[in-house]
């Protein structure tokens, strides 16, 4: 009903506390050791960092190791209204474990096919929040529904096709969050080519702040251009967000590049998310990477 985390990941989360699962924050996994035969292959160590201390485990013959593989969203940043957010490309956690990882044999994978080329896996996303009754006028008057009505508004999503950032946004049910004032939309806006000036506002995606993307989004509502100033300054909060990875499963790949979710001869562990190998479902996708946790599991503890 709401937005993915508090329908999704945050009561699942609760559920699995209530049943006793641990959930350590703050921690960082570097790496994971492995036994390797010509006949089986077996997680023996996992190792991390929490707050700052290296530690680790080692793995009992009844544990089973569920690791999720690279990440779109590793090493994003927010800016503001008032600041553009920023593109990392230094080290990224999620990518570095499964780099270590693959070296320690053929059938986990090849990552640098995903995130080596930064330049084409980059877009830039924002979450806009309305704060002005003019603004929901210009929404509905596309969308031809209103957007205030607790029902699907945009119904997908809406490209502004002659849009030099290849600008698109969508409106779902509101409110999108649980403590969302009724009279506030949340409009998820993006834009495909980063490096190219806007339409109004005349330069790069990724040097704007939140309220010049706000501009350029009401540019493309078709607000008149007297008021875009204002209503940008005043009547809208936007968050940008810079994800140097959010395209990385489209890159060219070809058999092999994302492991098996569970490797043949993997006795007590699993690969899940993205960049595992299921051919169920399709990726970028909640439920490709629920999938691949349901097939790490029923293949592991051999459920029917």
């Amino acid at each position: 009903r709401f937005n993915q985390y508090e329908s999704l990941v945050l009561p699942m989360t609760r559920w699995l506390i209530d049943q006793g699962v641990t959930f350590e924050f703050g921690t960082e996994v570097t790496d994971v050791d492995f036994d390797i035969t010509a006949a089986r292959k077996r997680a023996t160590r996992i190792h991390w960092v929490r707050e700052g201390v290296e530690g680790g485990v080692d793995l009992g013959p009844d544990d089973l190791v569920l690791m999720t593989i690279g990440s779109l969203v590793d090493n994003s940043d927010d800016g503001d209204h008032h600041t553009p957010a920023v593109l990392h490309e230094g080290p990224a956690p999620a990518w570095d474990l499964w780099k270590r990882i693959a070296k320690k044999d053929p059938s986990f994978g090849r990552p640098g096919v995903f995130c080596s080329s930064i330049e084409e896996t980059k877009w830039e996303s924002a979450t806009v929040t309305t704060l002005d009754q003019r603004i929901p006028a210009y929404i509905e008057r596309i969308a031809q529904r209103d957007p205030f009505s607790g029902r699907v508004v945009t119904g997908g999503i809406v490209t502004a096709e002659d849009s030099s950032w290849l600008l698109s946004w969508t409106v779902n049910r509101q409110p999108h969050f649980k403590k969302q004032p009724k009279d506030q939309i949340v409009v998820w806006v993006y834009g495909l080519f980063v490096d190219v000036d806007g339409d109004y506002v005349k330069k790069p995606l990724a040097q704007c702040t939140g309220e010049e993307i706000t501009q350029e989004w009401l540019y493309h509502l078709g607000v008149p251009v007297e008021e875009i100033p204002e209503l940008a300054a005043t009547g809208a909060r936007c968050v940008p967000v810079m994800m140097p990875y959010v395209t990385s499963f489209f890159m060219p790949r070809r058999a092999g590049d994302r492991p098996q979710v569970v490797p043949e001869g993997a006795a007590n562990f699993a690969f899940l998310g993205q960049f595992a190998e299921t051919g169920r479902d399709t990726i970028f996708t909640t439920e490709y990477s629920v999938r691949t946790g349901m097939e790490a599991v029923y293949e592991l503890l051999d459920v029917e």
